[in-house]
């Protein structure tokens, strides 16, 4: 029986743990934090319970592979509640516009605010962005550049507006001001600018609008909580506060690792951690000469985030399970953010208020997620004092008429400097490598180390991407590979 060792239990090291296992290997996932899901993470403050993040649940049909794949119904660990009109927008002029999966409310808001838009068109070409990416990308696995010599796939990255920005992408379709502004809020969702990350990623919108906007009942942690479950069916043995301090290798072959002082042997290695942070921590640059030190520095971080958990006494009404303030300026919040590296003085904040939703999670009142985008932890002298930039926060939505400070019954502040640390995230970003550059956008860091032998990475720096369905199928991906090389052996 073959040793698979992963480091860090979030939901690609998870996915890879079940797949392998579920293949017959003896696995062993080594977490340094108290929990698995990695910034999946479960936090209650008093009554109040909240999802550190992801917030926002796509690709249901994801989450269930990875169970389902085992003979398991994910139906009997987790109950997903699909959110019909999930995000409200509000404007500095006071407008507000909805995102919806029924297409007649879209259609309604369009005929107002914008009756020149192409929706239908829009709809169109998203579903085209999203199904070549969905054959000829996401169910990849890049262990050298062999794997892009692929005629079809040279031909789907061609086809993907590589070359457009999101911007000018949804200027195509649309017209009025704010509805540009609600469509390029979904370059966030990669920790990226719409102004300079590709117009392949506007396939989020078609997750949204089509395929639908998803929570799971009591919290969307239940996800990696049914994955632990599954995973101990498998026998897979699952440690936390494990941290691993370094990966030991011979002949350019890995051995093991080495985790809270003990020696752990290995045939396989997958690291799920941030690959920018984790790798070079982990093995001696000299044994790494295809990322160096020099190379890991050329990568530009995601965004960062600034957030503030907020347990209330009330419920606001005209709130959503999502809601997005924005700021008057979008182009001056990212430029301050990627060009200046300091924190936006008029922020766009996202509250999710999944009690909305779910009153059991928080029954005294609204459980306000407010997160507000930051900059890396690049130049975190420049940052603000957290309660000072939290005051900021609270000002502005009392100006937008939402009361925080009277109805708080519980808070918690977690900064850029804090997802560093909790997460091991390279320079604090939330969501790996940006995509504001062509080629972090298609050439991702490799799934498999061209210099250790059966080394492999999953999670959101290295391919399909950041965020949870993307991770998990990295995991998917990895084992899955894994197990098809051992095969032909």
């Amino acid at each position: 029986m073959k040793r698979a060792v992963i480091i860090g239990g979030g939901l690609g090291g998870l996915s890879a743990a079940i797949t392998l296992g579920n293949n017959g290997y003896d696995v062993t996932v080594l977490e340094k934090n108290n929990h698995f899901g990695g910034k999946l993470m479960p936090v209650q403050l008093g009554s109040h319970y909240f999802d550190f993040g992801p917030n926002t649940i796509t690709m249901p049909h994801i989450f269930q592979e990875v169970i389902e794949q085992t003979g398991e119904k994910a139906t009997d660990y987790f109950q997903y509640i699909k959110l019909d009109t999930h995000t409200r927008n509000f404007f500095s002029d006071g407008t507000i516009f909805d995102l919806s999966g029924n297409k007649g409310i879209m259609v309604n808001q369009f005929s107002k605010l914008d009756p020149n838009a192409r929706y239908e068109a829009f709809l169109t070409e998203i579903e085209r962005l999203y199904e070549l990416s969905a054959v000829h990308f996401l169910p990849r696995t890049f262990t050298s550049w062999r794997d892009y010599l692929s005629p079809s796939l040279t031909k789907a990255l061609l086809q993907v507006r590589p070359l457009q920005s999101l911007d000018h992408f949804f200027r195509m379709y649309f017209h009025h001001p704010n509805i540009l502004q609600a469509f390029n809020r979904y370059a966030t969702y990669i920790g990226s600018s719409p102004y300079a990350a590709p117009a392949t990623f506007a396939m989020i919108a078609h997750l949204e609008l089509t395929q639908g906007v998803y929570y799971v009942k009591g919290g969307n942690t239940k996800i990696a909580e049914a994955f632990v479950k599954v995973a101990q069916k498998l026998g897979i043995k699952l440690h936390t506060a494990t941290e691993v301090t370094s990966i030991l290798t011979e002949n350019k072959q890995v051995k093991g690792v080495v985790a809270n002082g003990e020696h752990i042997d290995a045939d396989v290695v997958i690291m799920n951690a941030d690959l920018l942070q984790a790798y070079p921590s982990l093995v001696a640059e000299q044994e790494r000469p295809s990322f160096s030190n020099k190379k890991v520095a050329t990568y530009e971080p995601s965004i960062s985030a600034f957030v503030i958990l907020a347990g209330l006494n009330t419920r606001h009404k005209n709130l959503l399970h999502h809601n997005v303030f924005f700021s008057s300026d979008y182009k001056q919040e990212f430029a301050q953010l990627f060009m200046n590296k300091q924190y936006a003085s008029d922020p766009t904040i996202y509250i999710c208020n999944s009690s909305h939703t779910d009153p059991d999670v928080s029954p005294e009142g609204d459980n306000f997620f407010i997160l507000v985008n930051a900059p890396s932890t690049e130049n975190k002298e420049n940052h603000p004092p957290a309660k000072e930039y939290k005051e900021h926060i609270y000002n502005i939505l009392e100006q937008k008429g939402l009361s925080i400070r009277s109805h708080l019954i519980n808070e918690r502040i977690i900064t850029p400097t804090d997802i560093e640390e909790t997460f091991s995230a390279y320079k604090g970003a939330l969501y790996g490598i940006s995509a504001n550059k062509r080629q972090n956008a298609f050439l991702r860091p490799f799934n498999q180390s061209k210099d250790i032998h059966n080394l492999y990475f999953v999670g959101g720096t290295t391919h399909p991407g950041g965020g949870s369905p993307m991770v998990t199928i990295s995991g998917m991906n990895v084992a899955r590979e894994i197990v098809k090389q051992q095969k032909t052996l």
